[in-house]
């Protein structure tokens, strides 16, 4: 159940990551409101785009893609595009995670992702343990 029943709770949770995670040395996410229940969230190195909506009582991301580069290399990212030829993605269809060799066509599950929790703090401590 997602826990933000506003934009403006998941502006103050976004806006507060740093102090929630010691490995953000700083951030340039922003949060732009598109409509009377649209946002869009963004960012760079870990490249975050999301469309979010809240007008059914509960904020709910519509789509998103996250980027996660490492200096000018993109090393891997995930997108809820479906791919229904590929039945090894069905465990976690549509949410998966496009990784080296071949990042376009190389797709792996990723459990954890949804439409309706933030994806940001599993996609931090992801990379916490990678940068370890």
């Amino acid at each position: 159940m997602n826990p933000f029943q506003s934009l403006a709770e998941y502006e103050k949770f976004v806006y507060t990551l740093a102090q929630q995670f010691g490995a953000i040395r700083s951030s340039t996410l922003v949060l732009a409101r598109r409509g009377r229940g649209l946002a869009i969230l963004s960012g760079d190195r870990l490249s975050v785009y999301e469309l979010l909506t809240w007008d059914a009582g509960s904020l709910l991301i519509q789509n998103y893609s996250y980027e996660v580069w490492q200096n000018a290399e993109k090393i891997y990212w995930y997108d809820p595009q479906p791919h229904p030829d590929d039945p090894h993605l069905a465990i976690t269809h549509p949410h998966h995670k496009h990784v080296l060799p071949n990042i376009k066509h190389n797709r792996i599950p990723a459990p954890g992702l949804r439409f309706d929790e933030p994806n940001l703090p599993l996609l931090i401590e992801e990379i916490e343990k990678n940068l370890r």
